[in-house]
């Protein structure tokens, strides 16, 4: 039950932020008890029919009622159903949002499989849960109502029926925490098979070239972890079916007793036998609904879990706040790092990787490599830098001012960037000005993409193209960015001779000339005089920071 209430208030805690929603909401409860009143009220009319009374009221009193019914579950379906669809918009919208101001080292802690699984699996549970809700609070409505009926037809027999409630509540709770924790189970499972599911899609080449890799995969990860899967998820559904034919099984016991032995023991009006038979059976169809959806509420319930397990809540306040649209400003006088430190644990190997105390200042306008070798910190101190890892210790400062979490948003918008591990969009989205697709033809022009990519209205007709000629397409898209700072992580490495010289020759000067302020991350020592300063790390430390001949 408590997992049931946990996925209510999670959906009530989405849906605050649809307009008119606690009005909806109250719409809908009214609504959904209106319409159990009047199926209840039908129940006793044609009970009173039956029985000769009130035969007189029973022509109108049906009729009403008839029209009444289905124009208030009508009623109650329409506001839910738009109360259910905005709030899914919103949980949607939500998610990405989240996802955007959640700090990159933890995205990367989570890893991409963790996000796809939740993504896939956990917003589909959710989702199919809050569509069923319409359907699911008419039927409480009809519940509730109808016990109320028992209730004030005989206190005797209702107190009996508690009897059978109670009895059925308490036997049904064991299976259901059971089914709760096979449900954990098999959705942590899940995430190990999507992960195995990415190394099939990303590793196919690699796969196809290696019988032995390949065979290896399929029978010593994907076979075992899809098989206890799938017999998780059978066993779960066993029990929540064992469960809900144990709660009809009681239903029907008390429908017998009702008919067959209370008869015998203290004899009953036909009114209210006739009534309690009738409703009984009313009572069937919503109770039937209601336990068909705990094992989906169940499973929305363990999704949100594992949602709240990522550290990616989609109510409350964002992990980093968003700054307003307006660009900070287009000057600045100095970028300092004041004994920055960073570390992490490294799951290759398991020992934790410390960077700094880093003590670093950069200019504008000045052209600084960073090297190193791999493993040395390189690319976690651009990432300080860029402002997307916050240091541990020390202070990142621009023009004196702490760069801090109400304000890292604004200070990344200085930056462009193209990553070692870069993502290439297929338009140039946030961009949109009158000029750009004639500003972009001339650099696919320059960069020798113009024959094999055209721009129309930003955007790209494809990005079907070698390692290399993707990284241009990067490139092209930070020019256009025309940022005060730009960064290059092993741009060149996957470059022919002559676009490696173009750009350390051509591209890297251009941009300083421009005022830009570049760091370069690179292992080409034979263009390391192109620089004005060349920064060594080893270790996580700086090794040595001067300029190109004396390095």
């Amino acid at each position: 039950m408590l997992q049931l209430l946990r996925v209510f208030r999670f959906v009530l805690g989405i849906s605050r932020g649809v307009r008119y929603s606690r009005l909806m909401l109250g719409l809908v409860v009214l609504a959904g008890l209106v319409s159990g009143f009047a199926t209840t009220g039908l129940i006793a009319l044609i009970n009173r029919s039956l029985t000769g009374g009130g035969f007189q009221v029973a022509p109108w009193a049906f009729a009403a009622l008839c029209i009444g019914l289905p124009l208030f579950r009508f009623t109650s379906q329409a506001v839910l159903v738009n109360l259910t669809q905005n709030t899914l918009y919103l949980m949607r919208l939500n998610w990405c949002r989240r996802i955007l101001t959640t700090p990159v080292r933890r995205l990367e802690e989570i890893g991409a499989a963790r996000l796809l699984a939740s993504l896939t699996n956990d917003l589909g549970a959710i989702t199919e849960v809050m569509l069923g809700v319409p359907v699911l609070v008419m039927h409480v409505g009809i519940l509730a109502t109808c016990l109320i009926y028992l209730a004030w037809l005989s206190p005797l027999l209702f107190g009996l029926l508690l009897v059978f409630l109670v009895a059925g509540i308490v036997t049904y709770k064991w299976p259901i925490a059971r089914a709760f924790a096979i449900g954990r189970r098999s959705r942590r499972e899940w995430e190990v098979l999507v992960r195995h599911i990415q190394t099939v899609t990303q590793g196919a080449k690699e796969l196809k070239m290696h019988r032995l890799r390949r065979q290896s995969l399929l029978d010593r990860q994907i076979e075992p972890t899809a098989n206890l899967l799938r017999r998780l998820i059978i066993q779960g559904t066993y029990v929540f079916t064992a469960a809900s034919s144990w709660g009809q099984i009681l239903f029907f016991v008390a429908i017998g007793l009702l008919l067959y032995v209370m008869p015998q023991l203290h004899p009953l009006p036909l009114s209210v036998l006739l009534g309690y038979s009738m409703t009984l059976v009313a009572m069937m169809t919503p109770l039937e609904t209601i336990l068909n959806s705990i094992p989906r509420l169940s499973i929305a319930a363990v999704a949100i879990e594992r949602i709240d397990e990522l550290g990616i809540s989609l109510v409350g306040t964002p992990a980093e706040p968003e700054a307003g649209l307006e660009p900070p400003p287009p000057t600045w006088r100095h970028l300092e790092l004041c004994g920055v430190t960073h570390s992490y644990r490294s799951e290759a190997s398991g020992e934790t990787f410390e960077l700094g105390p880093i003590d670093l200042v950069l200019e504008p306008g000045e052209l600084v490599f960073l090297i190193g070798g791999n493993g040395s910190g390189k690319t976690t101190l651009a990432k300080i830098i860029l402002g997307l890892y916050p240091p541990e210790s020390g202070e990142l400062r621009m023009d004196g001012v702490p760069v801090t979490d109400a304000n890292r948003d604004t200070y990344r918008q200085r930056f462009a960037a193209v990553f070692s591990d870069f993502y290439l969009f297929d338009s140039l989205l946030g961009l949109e000005r009158p000029e750009l697709d004639q500003d972009a033809q001339r650099y696919l022009h320059e960069l020798q993409l113009d024959r094999k990519v055209r721009i129309e209205n930003g955007e790209l007709s494809t990005i079907d193209l070698s390692q290399g000629q993707r990284k241009r397409l990067a490139l092209l898209t930070a020019y256009l960015e025309d940022r005060p700072i730009y960064l290059f992580d092993e741009w060149a490495a996957d470059q022919d001779p002559m676009f490696k010289e173009v750009f350390y020759q051509q591209i890297l000067p251009e941009l300083q000339a421009r005022g830009k302020t570049v760091l370069v991350i690179s292992h080409d020592d034979h263009y390391y005089d192109v620089a004005d300063r060349i920064v060594k790390l080893d270790y996580g430390r700086i090794e040595y920071d001067r300029r190109p001949a004396a390095a």
